[in-house]
């Protein structure tokens, strides 16, 4: 326990910075300066990594082209970040819910409230993994700003034995969780603003490789023509508007002829690219689109 402890005490993420001590103290400009400041220096610490990130990423897309699942896991901060950008990948990319998951210590309750021992428990994580039927198709990130977290370990060491692709995010170097994975992302974002509270750097710091690592992931997947979000859902009055906006700005149409576009395209974006770049009618479209794996792009070179 002593060990364990010193251990603790040792990790970057724990220490204080002593620029900082007359937090309280500042005024209220001062103050969101400082911490501006801080997270600023975010970016440049998750840029040290990118070689991991695009091996992890690389990984990823082959897991997922053979029909594997991106599968995320944290405990609090952590797992409510790999929930929120597995929860973002379905209205944005069109995917189903089950090709990105994530997983949180003490299950959904924890998304609002603590769950007392949950992060302690490595066969929490087992259990979950185990009722999703993980298989070596997968790809599983085991997220932890500590590093050492035992739920985030013990489904590391489960998904290994499987033999799916197992990816550390940590926020300290040498992990634990490091030392059980395939690919090691270790982001040392240094000390926090507010001495531990991981939900600050360290939380930015995983909320932009997740970013990468899903994003990346869904455009190597063809789930994007361009920079253009073409896979949308269309659900609301705000992603209506929105794949007008990108219909007109792919065709270079007008917003009425857009609109027209998605309705005869069934609310199918691409299908609606299609249709106006190739000249076609909706099922010539939908089967230019299959023919080229969804692609916008490569339906347009096979023309």
């Amino acid at each position: 326990m002593e060990a364990d402890k010193k251990l603790l005490a040792a990790l970057k993420t724990e220490q204080v910075d002593p620029s900082l001590a007359n937090l309280d103290s500042l005024t209220p400009r001062d103050l969101l300066k400082a911490i501006n400041a801080a997270d600023s220096e975010v970016p440049a610490a998750v840029l040290r990594e990118i070689d991991a990130i695009e091996e992890a990423l690389v990984k990823i897309v082959k897991r997922l082209r053979a029909g594997g699942r991106l599968i995320y896991l944290g405990a609090g901060t952590s797992g409510r970040l790999g929930v929120l950008d597995a929860s973002e990948c379905g209205p944005t990319f069109s995917v189903g819910n089950n090709l990105v998951i994530g997983l949180i210590a003490g299950g959904d309750v924890a998304l609002r409230n603590p769950v007392e021992g949950a992060e302690d428990d490595e066969q929490g994580a087992i259990r979950q993994l185990s009722e999703l039927k993980l298989s070596d198709k997968d790809a599983v990130v085991g997220i932890a700003a500590s590093g050492r977290t035992p739920y985030v370990v013990g489904a590391l060491k489960y998904s290994k034995q499987l033999g799916a692709l197992t990816i550390a995010l940590a926020s300290n170097k040498n992990s634990a969780i490091a030392e059980v994975a395939e690919v090691q992302i270790e982001i040392d974002s240094g000390p926090e603003v507010l001495s531990g509270s991981t939900r600050m750097k360290s939380g930015t710091a995983q909320k932009l490789v997740l970013n990468m690592l899903s994003t990346g992931a869904m455009i190597l997947m063809g789930k994007t023509f361009g920079n253009l979000m073409v896979d949308l859902q269309v659900n609301n009055v705000k992603l209506r508007d929105r794949a007008e906006r990108i219909i007109a700005s792919a065709t270079g149409c007008d917003m009425k002829r857009a609109s027209e576009l998605l309705i005869s395209s069934g609310e199918q974006v691409k299908v609606a690219i299609l249709m106006e770049l190739l000249g076609v009618g909706r099922g010539e479209a939908e089967s230019a689109l299959a023919l080229a794996d969804g692609r916008i792009r490569q339906a347009l070179e096979r023309r």
